[in-house]
């Protein structure tokens, strides 16, 4: 029956809300650390790498790694924001953020570079065996033990001499975090060079962590841990990058472009190479993907923040927030405006929604009464009920076509909220200190929790099978259990929402009790 349709449609769509759309983050919820499997990257055919077309241009394997342990510290690079190490391998084997908002549980400067998963940023890897066992165990030589940053950029040299060739890595590293490097052989020989495996500081199993690749078209290829085997090359690709949810470390011309190499490692996750030239020059990032930043560096760069297949909402939805963090100068307070714009704009839907639940609900006597009168025969009731429907102005979908066309959104600013790095460290009232993680006194799920309880209980239902109306009554309760380790912001995004909820639920059931009143009083009028 087309009612029933409706309820079932409804409680299909709060069941995916709930269900799908935050069970699965909620259930694996906070970082898991991962365990590398092994320790050297896989030899990979040219043929399973880059179209076929574009074998030539692509070494026929990576070389084994030879060496990943702790090595010798030759080079400190000392900067405001961040903090760098090069080890004798000429690698940077260590990365560490300087800023108060980047500290762990024990206030600890966070370090991105992972010695257990690697390899790490700048490792070269030859083609020739024997001579990559060599550059495994030759020390680079520094031009200098420590330097620190300058505005305008900082340089320093890496030197290693090998039989029959001397390399060099010419750095310039700047204050944001971006380098320069330029890669100079003395004889020709075929190497790659990456941007390290991925910071494993924020991983979860629902978020994004594995590499990104900006195409020449720019396009985005996103190739996540545990789908590398099997992918394929990239020519000319504008950058390589390897990220978790707030960290990311990657290479980039996005001019002349940057020929890109996959191999699986840890399990399947990729490790990105860029094929080497005797005079190679391109650009690296390290650090936060944070959009100010980002922007700073090069716009184009920001496509690095990953908000899935919403972007094209997501990303305006970002900017919106950030404008109005310009104004307001508080992430929290600048969410909290945000929702209210939000709900503004969708609510000639919203209402369209709420009048027709409100209608719903006046027709249900009527329309168990006619579900009663024809019982055994279904196709008679369908026509009476529609009739009904069209009579009295009613839409059984009514209800559930708003609320489906506001998903996209609410799946967009569930993103925005979940990799805006902006946000950590961020604080808004009292005790909230840090809108990237959970309420640490679960005040805000349980208000979300009471609200749409609340919210609940002023909106009309039309249920016909008591088993639907149990399972919706039980909604706040699961939602707060979920929500209870969501970070902060997401969850005031929510409380907000459910406000609104209840003032335009208010309204329109004020609007629909006046009506039936003057309904009543017109009736008496003309009984008299």
């Amino acid at each position: 029956m087309i009612d029933n349709l409706s309820n079932q449609s409804r409680i299909i769509i709060a069941t995916i809300l709930s269900f799908l759309f935050f069970a699965l983050y909620n259930h694996f919820f906070g970082p898991e650390q991962e365990v590398a499997t092994e320790q050297s990257i896989q030899v990979k055919k040219s043929e399973s790498l880059i179209e076929p077309s574009s074998v030539s241009a692509i070494s026929d394997k990576i070389p084994a790694q030879t060496s990943q342990k702790k090595e010798e510290i030759i080079a400190t690079v000392h900067a405001e924001k961040y903090e760098i190490k090069i080890d004798k391998l000429g690698r940077i084997s260590k990365f560490y953020l300087n800023e108060n908002k980047y500290r762990d549980e024990n206030e600890e400067r966070i370090q991105l570079v992972d010695d257990k998963l690697g390899p790490f940023a700048l490792e070269i890897r030859f083609s020739d065996e024997a001579l990559n066992t060599e550059a495994f165990t030759t020390s680079y030589v520094a031009s200098s033990s420590s330097v620190k940053v300058k505005r305008d950029g900082t340089k320093i040299t890496l030197s290693q001499s090998l039989n029959g060739l001397h390399v060099e890595k010419i750095l310039t590293f700047y204050p944001d975090g971006n380098y320069d490097l330029n890669v100079k052989l003395d004889n020709h020989k075929e190497y790659f060079i990456t941007p390290g495996f991925r910071p494993n500081i924020a991983v979860d199993m629902y978020t994004f962590h594995g590499s990104l690749i900006k195409e020449a078209d720019d396009t985005l290829r996103v190739i996540d841990d545990g789908d590398a085997d099997g992918e394929k090359g990239s020519l000319a690709a504008q950058f390589a990058a390897s990220t978790d949810r707030y960290y990311t470390t990657m290479f980039y011309n996005l001019d002349r472009g940057i020929d890109v190499v996959i191999s699986p490692i840890h399990e399947d996750s990729p490790l990105l190479f860029i094929r080497g030239k005797n005079d190679l020059k391109l650009s690296g990032y390290i650090g936060p993907k944070d959009h100010k930043t980002l922007t700073a560096i090069d716009e184009r760069l920001t496509d690095v923040i990953e908000y899935g297949f919403f972007t094209f909402i997501a990303r305006p939805l970002f900017s919106l927030l950030q404008f109005l963090h310009s104004l307001i100068g508080n992430w929290g307070w600048s969410i909290v405006l945000m929702t209210i714009l939000i709900r503004l704009v969708l609510f000639p839907l919203t209402y369209k929604g709420m009048i027709s639940m409100n209608k719903l609900k006046e027709l249900s006597p009527k329309i168990k009464e006619l579900q009663a009168k024809y019982k055994d025969d279904k196709q008679k009731l369908n026509t009476q009920m529609m009739e009904l429907y069209k009579k009295n102005g009613a839409n059984p979908m009514g209800g559930c076509l708003p609320m489906l066309l506001q998903i996209p959104v609410f799946f967009a600013i569930y993103r925005v909220l979940q990799n805006a790095i902006e946000l950590k460290g961020a604080e808004w009232i009292l005790w909230v200190e840090d809108l990237a993680v959970m309420d640490p006194y679960y005040i805000l799920p349980i208000a979300m929790g009471i609200t749409m309880f609340l919210h609940q209980k002023i909106t009309p239902t039309n249920f016909t099978d008591p088993m639907q109306e149990k399972i919706m009554k039980f909604l706040p309760l699961i939602f707060t259990f979920f929500f209870v380790t969501f970070p902060a912001g997401l969850t005031l995004y929510w409380f907000v929402n459910n406000l609104f909820s209840i003032a335009q639920q208010y309204y329109v059931n004020s609007l629909f009790a006046k009506n039936k009143n003057t309904e009543v009083v017109t009736e008496k009028k003309a009984k008299k």
